[in-house]
């Protein structure tokens, strides 16, 4: 993605603590959807069943077709800017490759995570659950040390959350917004991403609003279905262009198969790219 100013950054945030202030209110007047401490949906087994359309660029290890022939790259060799489902940001604008975790933060999985970006002198991009920040809000605080940019990725991993009103979307972000900053206060949250990546028009929008840029992928090697760690390596070394943002995952079940993979996916990728936390 196009670099921000500090100063633009700021304003939004500015913006966004704002908005989180005012639905926060609203949460409290109208009372909390579901328990904070109830155990989070069965989110594997949920994405499995809707099984969300993949982009035009979006390629998945259930079909690893080449790129869309139709984007074609800039001079850097990066491919052109094209927007992911309803414009939501699926490259990241320059030559850079940008690796994203989602599900977390897990508190077996998330510092062997972080430790193995340190020790590779990789920083990313880590899409929290409110739920799980409100667990372990110590590993929000590692995440920001280390240098890794955090995105929202909803309260309680709501797949059908673009389909709810405009309200319940800002009230469910800006509610997983609050416990990132009370974890850790002043916390940027530039990005947003909708869990299974069922994202609508609606949701895009409050997104927006809220000053957050929703975040899509267009390298799936599906880990979320726990494959071998070798499948999940020779998929994201085979996939991996100019430009990408690859998806992973950090919590939302056992991720060993996705912890090993990484220990032949990072000295690959920092080879043959320079990777970015967005």
């Amino acid at each position: 993605m196009p670099a921000t100013t500090s100063g633009r950054r700021s304003l939004a945030q500015s913006r966004l603590n704002l908005a989180v202030a005012i639905c926060a209110a609203v949460l409290i007047s109208c009372g909390p959807t579901g328990s904070a401490d109830a155990p989070p949906d069965p989110w594997n087994e949920a994405v499995a069943k809707t099984k969300p359309r993949p982009s035009k660029r979006a390629r998945t290890s259930a079909s690893p077709t080449p790129s869309n022939p139709s984007a074609s790259p800039t001079a850097s060799g990066a491919p052109a800017p094209s927007p992911g489902p309803h414009g939501s940001q699926q490259v990241t604008g320059s030559s850079a490759v940008a690796l994203t975790f989602d599900d977390g933060p897990d508190p077996t999985w998330t510092p062997k995570v972080l430790a193995l970006l340190r020790k590779h002198k990789v920083k990313a991009t880590f899409c929290v659950v409110g739920i799980e920040v409100k667990r372990h809000p110590k590993l929000i605080g590692e995440i920001v040390r280390d240098g890794h940019t955090l995105c929202n990725h909803t309260w309680d991993h709501d797949l059908r959350l673009g389909k709810r009103s405009p309200g319940h979307i800002k009230a469910n972000l800006a509610r997983t917004n609050a416990a990132i900053l009370s974890a850790v206060p002043g916390a940027q949250i530039p990005y947003f991403r909708q869990p299974g990546g069922m994202w609508t028009k609606r949701g895009v929008r409050v997104v927006r609003e809220l000053d957050m840029v929703p975040l899509h992928w267009n390298v799936d090697p599906r880990d979320w279905t726990k494959p071998p760690a070798r499948q999940i390596s020779s998929f994201v070394k085979r996939e991996t262009k100019k430009g990408d943002i690859v998806l992973l995952h950090d919590g939302g079940g056992n991720r060993t198969q996705t912890y090993r993979a990484l220990h032949d996916v990072l000295p690959h990728l920092t080879r043959r790219f320079q990777l970015t936390p967005l």
